[in-house]
């Protein structure tokens, strides 16, 4: 009767894979939106990595 406690899941997976692998997207997609931030933040500022207006 403690079952209840466990969501519903289809196949019966394995919730910590679940777990660890969203973990790891989120990990993934948060270095992708910092690198994506530092880019954008160097394009506006001296235009690094972008190269629309050289500097010359």
């Amino acid at each position: 009767m403690s079952e209840e406690t466990v969501p519903p899941t289809a196949g019966a997976g394995q919730p910590k894979g679940l777990l660890q692998q969203m973990e790891e997207l989120m990990a993934a997609l948060n270095a992708d939106l910092s690198a994506l931030d530092a880019d954008l933040q160097g394009a506006g500022g001296s235009g690094r990595g972008v190269g629309e207006e050289g500097a010359g």
